[in-house]
């Protein structure tokens, strides 16, 4: 498989795989679902959202603090 199914609790993975084969996934959406998903789960945690945010830049540096922010209270 080429790709890995970063929405698999959504999605079989053959149906991702058809979809993005078909260019029907919008990989910035997927992206930003994943730092929603990861941001949630870490302020679950108590982890302050500050702290979060910093975490999750850990994973998308290329991404600025308050473009990660945008994206998690959007």
């Amino acid at each position: 498989m080429e790709n890995q199914n970063p929405i698999s609790e959504l999605i079989t993975d053959d149906i991702y795989e058809l979809l993005s084969s078909r260019g029907l996934i919008d990989e910035m959406s997927v992206r930003d679902y994943q730092i929603k998903k990861k941001f949630k789960m870490l302020r679950d945690r108590k982890i302050r959202a500050g702290e979060a945010i910093e975490e999750i830049r850990k994973d998308y540096p290329y991404l600025q603090f308050d473009s990660i922010k945008k994206i998690v209270y959007k």
